[in-house]
């Protein structure tokens, strides 16, 4: 059928509805004949006995005694548009009973269920009209996960019955138009009441400044799932990531925080589930106050929370912060034709973004949907969520993935916005830590140095500059210049400091640190999508060979390629501002050249432990700790304050100063000329700031001089006042680092830079 044809069929059936000569929609009956797969309803559930008034605060589903000392369950559904709303309990069998709530206040429906405990597993079902062409889509016989429920039992699977719509519908241009009537209860998780008494008390959070973070992204099962010190039965879960030979390893690499992938409860995508394949990193969410129960080791009926706040309360007594990576741009039900797992049954037009024409969705994240963080609810339900996180489980922070999509009033990025407003003024969360993604995929949405003051961002120029100079692609070096003193360019607005920047060379998203060194284009053949997924932007250099060589290839491949990752992870840690390294960047993982292993849950993803077993990714993971102890002893590296790059004093010494490699300060004509090289000076001499009893800060000072020529270049270390003399802290053309401290160089003279290499020279006199 034409598109045209389509229009007018659409138009016709929706004009048939609003004059009331037709059912609101075509509408599945629930005889046999009528199903598209020949299955038969299920049988309707018992009912239930009429359950107490109960309270409409707070909402979910809350464990407490109520009155006359009964101990029982109030729950409480925010459903604006609802006709009636119908609490699901169900028992060991899977046999389900049915509770009116007959209270609204205030458009929470609520009631007190007597004798209803913790364990006990729970659904919703929403009545109300089923009219797509307005953007109602209620349908009572799919059973819908509570938004507030603490812990979620069961696997998400996708057959054709959690669809609100009937999936496999013949016309599929309406078939989200179509309403299936078949029970979903069977084939979805369930919530679980959860008791929660904790208060915390002997818990002590780290509170690390900013400035002084080093942020380690992984993924809970990814990082500990092939780990040889982590018993067989923890592998993959929180206490896995809470176990001693876990916790060894980011301790002794040096790390403050472990920044988690989405650990909230979610769904794999059904083009996933046809494809034999899951989505392994998490950013389809669909219980946000749930731990994902698929991380759990102890079991799924609330156990999970336990388990969790376990895992952050041994990294907490590590001196380990968690920050979580959160994902409350879009849900999990994905555009019209998803399934109805939960907010678009319970109000579709309240939660989400529509268009004009409102059966379809407004996409800012290239997920399908668009939660609508402008309206009160919604940030309620955001709110809420973070706040249980950093009060009752105990998290230090949070990532916000595609934060502009979030910061949308009614269609652009907005500064001013309802849920950058809320954050500010939230007496709990803006304590906290706060990392915007600071983009979406819709238009305007790209805002890098936007966010206000309170907020760090992820800071991808900073990554495009660092991956553009090591592989020789920058035109000239005034990009760089910004990217290692902190980006004052972005960020040095509004009461901002060099740590509103979070520097990365890579993520999650994209190559490993090895795969940047060794690929130059992506092989995503594994993801079965035909290479259309993951980027074409991937700013990488292999060196002189795709991939990893095989036996017999010029061994001077793989010295280059080790010497890059040295040169890349020395300038992360070098720089201004707060560094953040993927699990594994700093021993060689690899992920083959995919750019994008978002659904390879397998060894492809899996930190690959054996690795430190390689003399020459020891020596890798060697230097990532020494660069790390550097950094923690030097506070002229975590600078707490932009540089002014004036003389702090009678002999003309700046706190930051620019050389070429001829010995001289950088003029305006040096910025803008073509060049391979930068020398860097930080005087620990004029740092800003006091410490905690208020003296003066000071420390040594550095010279850093990078050379991505692929010839040794003469350089003449800058004299008096700058130094009399330097001692060589390292050097990254040398495989092992034991052999390059101590060498001592005068100022004035010249000295033979390496070709690719990056030299650290403090000042001794």
């Amino acid at each position: 059928m034409s598109s045209a044809a389509e229009q007018q069929a659409v138009e016709a059936v929706a004009g048939e509805v609003r004059s009331g000569r037709a059912a609101p929609v075509p509408h599945v009956n629930g005889q046999v004949a009528d199903l598209p797969n020949g299955q038969a309803p299920r049988a309707g559930a018992r009912p239930g006995p009429p359950l107490w008034p109960g309270s409409s605060h707070p909402l979910g589903a809350r464990f407490h005694h109520g009155p006359d000392g009964t101990a029982g369950t109030n729950f409480a559904l925010w459903a604006q548009g609802a006709e009636a709303v119908e609490l699901c309990l169900f028992d060991e069998a899977g046999v389900e009973t049915r509770c009116a709530l007959t209270e609204l206040t205030h458009e929470i429906w609520h009631g007190f269920a007597p004798g209803v405990r913790p364990g006990q597993r729970y659904g919703f079902r929403v009545h109300g009209r089923w009219d797509p062409w307005t953007g109602a889509r209620y349908n009572p016989a799919k059973l819908l996960l509570d938004p507030y429920a603490r812990a979620v039992d069961g696997d998400f699977t996708l057959p054709p019955e959690v669809y609100g719509h009937v999936r496999d519908w013949p016309q599929q241009y309406i078939a989200d138009t179509v309403r299936d009537d078949r029970d979903s209860a069977p084939h979805v998780p369930k919530g679980v009441v959860v008791h929660d008494d904790d208060d915390w008390a002997d818990d002590v959070r780290p509170k690390t400044p900013w400035a002084d973070s080093v942020i380690y992204e992984l993924h809970v099962r990814g990082f500990t799932m092939r780990h040889p010190g982590i018993p067989e039965h923890l592998r993959g879960t929180y206490a896995g990531l809470a176990h001693p030979a876990a916790i060894e390893h980011l301790t002794g690499l040096g790390v403050t925080a472990v920044e988690l992938l989405p650990v909230h409860q979610f769904a794999h995508e059904d083009h996933l589930l046809r494809r034999n394949l899951r989505n392994y990193w998490g950013y389809n969410s669909i219980g946000y106050f749930a731990p994902h129960a698929g991380y759990s080791s102890s079991g799924t009926a609330g156990q999970q929370v336990g388990e969790f706040k376990r895992m952050v309360r041994a990294l907490h007594a590590a001196g380990i912060e968690v920050i979580l990576d959160v994902v409350y741009n879009h849900t999990a039900e994905a555009g019209e034709l998803g399934p109805t797992l939960s907010l678009r049954g319970i109000d579709n037009r309240a939660y989400y973004r529509l268009q004009s024409d409102q059966r379809r969705y407004a996409d800012y994240t290239g997920c399908g949907n668009t939660l609508h963080a402008g309206r009160p609810h919604v940030l309620r339900l955001i709110t809420d969520s973070l706040r249980y996180w950093v009060t009752e489980m105990g998290v230090d922070g949070f990532r916000f993935d595609l934060a502009a999509a979030l910061a949308r009033s009614m269609h652009d990025v907005d500064m001013l916005s309802p849920f950058l407003a809320v954050i500010a003024q939230d007496p709990v969360l803006r304590r906290v830590k706060l990392i915007a993604e600071p983009w979406d995929v819709g238009s305007g949405g790209y805002q890098v140095g936007a966010f206000p003051p309170l907020w760090t961002e992820w800071n991808d120029r900073y990554r495009d500059a660092v991956r553009d100079f090591w592989r020789g692609a920058l035109p000239d070096v005034r990009d760089l210049g910004y990217r290692l003193s902190g980006s004052s360019d972005l960020y040095a607005w509004g009461g901002r400091r060099p740590y509103a920047s979070v520097n990365f060379v890579t993520a999650h998203d994209g190559f490993t640190l090895r795969d940047l060194v060794s690929y130059e284009q992506k092989h995503n053949d594994e993801n079965g999508e035909e290479g259309r997924d993951g980027t074409n932007d991937n700013r990488s250099w292999n060196c002189g060979a795709e991939g990893e060589p095989p036996e017999g290839t010029d061994p001077r491949i793989g010295a280059l390629r080790r010497r890059q990752l040295r040169n890349l992870l020395t300038t992360l840690l070098l720089s201004t501002g707060v560094p953040m390294l993927v699990a594994g960047d700093e021993f060689g993982r690899t992920q083959g050249g995919n750019n994008n292993a978002y659904c390879q849950d397998n060894e492809t993803s899996w930190v690959d432990w054996s690795l430190l077993e390689d003399p020459q990714w020891q020596e890798l993971f060697a230097l990532a700790r020494r660069l790390l102890s550097l950094r923690h002893a030097h506070p002229v590296l975590r600078r707490r304050a932009f540089f002014s790059g004036r003389a702090q004093g009678a002999d003309g010494l700046r706190d930051l100063a620019w050389f070429t490699p001829a010995g001289t300060e950088m003029t305006e004509r040096d910025w803008y000329a073509p060049a391979a090289a930068l020398g860097l000076y930080l005087s620990g001499r004029d740092i800003p700031g006091r410490d905690e009893r208020g003296r003066q800060v000071t420390d040594d000072s550095f010279l850093a001089l990078l050379h991505a020529g692929d010839r040794p270049a003469q350089w003449v270390l800058p004299g008096p006042p700058w130094a009399a003399e330097y001692e060589l802290v390292l050097d990254t053309s040398r495989e092992e680092q034991a052999a390059a401290p101590g060498t001592r160089h005068r100022g004035g003279q010249p000295l033979t830079v390496p070709a690719r290499a990056v030299l650290l020279l403090k000042v001794v006199g």
